[in-house]
């Protein structure tokens, strides 16, 4: 299945001052499978090592730090000789190892002429708790499948190219407007981790893409008792499986309470940023200013939580896959949440970080961006009401060039606000909207 970050790993082969490559990303999400891939497109030889299967593997790492010396004896342990420049390594699983981790300086620093590239379920995990030398390697995120993979792993790429060919504001046609809202009804069911996607397009079984969810939402609770101490693992589940309560609440605000009767920050705030560091959250602090730098007015008190993938969100909530027959009532299930747990994996996912939120007079700015020295507020919209609308309200305080709004209208401009169908939010860097 075609993956984006492709060409972002052909940039990184191709570059002058390559360095060692850490892939992040959830369980699942399809790391070790784009590394091979990437590999075999792109490399004469691919010497692929789990340190999960292997602890001779560790052991090797433990007795040099000469990169040289470890090349020798990886290439034995391969059984074909490790040439720089036509060879991919793989170090999967690395967080196991922390002294392969710590070999990657010296790859950097005394052997930067063989392409080494890593991957690990928990590498945000052990990169948080890990001494890491800064500038000694590089990180690329991957996140699950977006709308578009999801589109051509559907064999509908017709839709991702028109989509691409968009370069004004102007309204969309009705052939492919249904055509791409009903493929983004069932992105919703299905979510976008690959072996999801592998299997809806291949056998269009809904059962089954239920139960590799449930595999997959067990596999992470598995994670928690591994990896944690029972006290801390029992934390992170609840925060975990809370996620739905929290997002049906009105402002969908992260209460503490919520979690458990009488939570404190204290007590779970670690819980959190495991799940944060493992890449199994999208976590949106609120801003007390929109204004340039958003960071510089990040309030790190107030926060929502999103889960990794829309899919996994409906599968958790328990939402039955028939309502994707029910018109556009999935759009609108428990206050939005899907729309807006959809719409910040997606910002997540194009600006490599994670968007806030602003709350202003009792009225509410769903998301906010800084692109370069723009300030953009944005507001999510289920269905294609715009009553009530918080954007109107803030456009009428503030002076922004144009703002976002997020629904299932069409594309349209009025006076400074942009209204950007649902399934087109991939593609806002693309439109001219002067």
């Amino acid at each position: 299945m075609k993956r984006f970050i492709m060409k972002q790993l052909v940039d990184w082969k191709n570059s002058f001052d390559r360095k060692p490559l850490i892939l992040k990303g959830a369980r699942q999400v399809g790391k070790t499978y784009i590394l091979k891939e990437f590999g075999e497109n792109n490399y004469e030889n691919v010497a692929y090592f789990n340190f999960d299967h292997d602890d001779g593997l560790k052991e090797l790492f433990s007795n040099t730090k000469n990169p040289i010396r470890i090349i020798e004896q990886l290439s034995i342990a391969n059984g074909k000789k490790i040439s720089p420049e036509t060879t991919l390594i793989i170090f999967d699983e690395i967080q196991e190892c922390p002294n392969a981790l710590n070999s990657l300086k010296y790859f950097c620093e005394e052997a930067n002429e063989y392409h080494v590239a890593c991957a690990g379920s928990l590498l945000g995990i052990r990169l948080s708790k890990t001494s890491f030398p800064v500038g000694k390697v590089e990180f690329l995120n991957l996140y699950p499948m977006s709308f578009s993979e999801f589109l051509i792993a559907d064999r509908s790429e017709n839709l991702v190219e028109y989509m691409k060919g968009i370069s004004k504001i102007e309204k969309i046609p009705t052939i492919f407007e249904s055509q791409l809202i009903e493929k983004l009804k069932i992105y919703y069911i299905v979510g976008g981790m690959p072996e999801v996607v592998y299997s809806w397009i291949n056998e269009k079984d809904i059962e089954k893409v239920n139960k590799i969810q449930e595999n997959i939402l067990l596999s992470y609770e598995e994670d928690f008792s591994k990896h944690i101490d029972a006290a801390e693992a029992n934390k992170v589940s609840l925060i975990w499986n809370g996620i739905p309560s929290q997002l049906a609440r009105e402002n969908k605000k992260f209460v503490y309470q919520v979690v458990k009767d009488g939570a404190r920050a204290r007590e779970y705030e670690s819980a959190l940023n495991w799940l944060n560091d493992a890449n199994l959250i999208c976590k949106c602090y609120s801003v007390n200013k929109c204004a340039f730098p958003l960071k510089a007015y990040t309030d790190l008190s107030s926060f929502k939580i999103y889960m990794n993938d829309v899919g996994l969100l409906r599968k958790m909530a328990n939402l039955d896959s028939s309502i994707i027959l029910d018109g556009n009532k999935l759009f609108e299930e428990f206050k939005g949440a899907f729309t807006e747990n959809y719409v910040a994996n997606t910002l997540n996912y194009l600006f490599d970080s994670a968007p806030y939120y602003y709350t202003f007079d009792r009225n509410e700015i769903d998301f906010v961006l800084q692109i370069k020295n723009e300030i953009i507020p944005i507001e999510v919209k289920s269905d294609k009401s715009t009553n009530n609308s918080s954007l109107t309200k803030y456009n009428l305080k503030n002076i922004n060039n144009y703002s976002y709004r997020f629904s299932l209208n069409n594309l349209t401009k009025d006076e400074k606000i942009i209204n950007i169908p649902l399934y087109l939010i991939e593609y806002i860097g693309k439109i001219d909207f002067e």
